[in-house]
């Protein structure tokens, strides 16, 4: 008989390759912002709530695709994310002001990443034990990959089409790759005959069907102490970490350097970020995930620090890369830690409201950094907050590690 490939993996790659077509997308902003303060005339506080606005949604939204992907299964949630996605681009591609692109792009990558994230980082969980935080980290380098190659891909094909014809590529791409990854979803191993790493079936709890699994409901885990560190740690961190995502490019051009280098030191978050999650991630398996999880923040707020003092381009090269580093580790942990925390049954929901901070975070950080630049002509103040940010950050997590207990899964 011929051996199978433990299904688990395919949703590894899945997810990877989902996670890396939403976010290329979200995080090719970076190549747009110009372009966009030169079509509309806007100020940079206003073309940051572009980039706002969606982060806030697809984060907001990631709560409520959670318990649909807990109830529907991931597949059906994620395809109609990717739908959105490529409809909202596609509309977004004839916006006649920069009040369209809020009601296309934002509305449309907000919807389209949502619906993809959650459930997608959600359905890998229930398939690992002894190596939960290396498949999630694997998983998620995706999103690592997409931030690399999203903005230089953009940039490129905004040099050759403009940006109008860019994101009917954009569109294209998405539909096609994502909506592929996106039908490899599934987060039940009982359906295939297997228990997490391939072994047995779990056996179900007393009550529960065959494949339910273990572990708390929603509304049982925001009653615990450890959810509220978790979420007011992802709150504070995310309030800075955005920043950079929608301000780097600019900051960098500010700062004399050309438009391609603002871009490429975003793709270099991208290239940290891969670095975080591959070789640092799976640490969390033999060390304890809110301990790396603190170092990730301390390191974040560094990262920061050096930022405010930077202007040239190895020192921002320094930074982009380690902040990118520090946070790959955060955005691995965060879905293993949840699980170690609550257990599989409702994992995609817990980890969807985990993620309103980060939604937050994303609505506030780029926008109070553009409107702030926009008032003192430096970003001096928003960059600032971002050490402050994370290392309060810190606190939540250091207190969380010595309250966690895992959940038996």
């Amino acid at each position: 008989m011929k051996h199978r490939p433990y299904y688990g993996w395919i949703v590894v790659a899945a997810t990877h390759v989902a996670l890396a077509v939403v976010f290329a997308v979200a995080y090719s902003f970076a190549a747009f912002f110009s372009a966009f303060e030169a079509e509309f005339a806007a100020s940079r506080g206003d073309v940051s709530l572009v980039f706002a606005i969606s982060g806030f949604l697809y984060f907001l939204i990631g709560a409520f695709a959670g318990a649909l992907s807990d109830r529907l299964g991931p597949r059906r949630v994620a395809l109609a994310g990717v739908a959105a996605l490529a409809i909202g681009l596609a509309a977004a591609a004839r916006a006649p002001s920069l009040a369209a692109l809020y009601a296309t792009y934002s509305i449309g990558v907000g919807l389209g990443v949502g619906f993809v994230y959650v459930p997608s980082v959600g359905a890998v969980q229930p398939w690992f034990l002894r190596h939960r935080a290396l498949a999630s980290g694997l998983a998620v380098a995706g999103i690592g990959l997409g931030t690399l190659v999203g903005p230089l891909l953009a940039a490129w094909l905004l040099e050759a089409f403009g940006w109008r014809r860019a994101f009917e590529a954009l569109a294209i791409g998405a539909a096609i790759l994502g909506g592929a990854a996106a039908a490899l979803l599934d987060n039940r191993p009982a359906r295939h005959g297997v228990g997490p790493d391939g072994g047995p079936p779990l056996a179900p709890r007393a009550g529960a069907s065959p494949a339910q699994p273990a572990g708390l409901t929603l509304r049982e885990a925001v009653r615990t102490k450890p959810l509220w560190l978790l979420y007011a740690a992802t709150l504070f961190s995310c309030a800075g970490l955005f920043i950079p995502f929608a301000h780097l490019a600019p900051y960098a051009r500010d700062a004399g350097h050309p438009a391609t280098t603002g871009v490429l030191l975003v793709g270099l978050i991208g290239v940290g970020s891969l670095v975080g999650r591959f070789a640092f991630a799976g640490i969390g398996d033999r060390f304890g995930r809110a301990q790396l999880l603190a170092f990730a923040y301390g390191g974040m707020a560094a990262m920061f620090a050096l930022w405010l003092v930077s202007t040239g381009a190895l020192a921002l090269g320094v930074f982009a890369v380690v902040f990118g580093t520090c946070y790959g580790v955060m955005v691995a942990l965060a879905p293993a830690l949840v699980m170690d925390l609550f257990g599989a049954r409702s994992i995609a929901g817990i980890l969807g409201f985990v993620y309103t901070a980060a939604g937050v975070g994303n609505l506030v950080g780029p926008a109070f950094a553009g409107y702030a630049f926009d008032l003192a002509g430096s970003y001096a103040v928003p960059i600032a907050a971002g050490i402050v940010f994370n290392a309060l950050a810190v606190g939540a997590s250091l207190t969380l590690a010595r309250l966690a207990r895992p959940a038996r899964v």
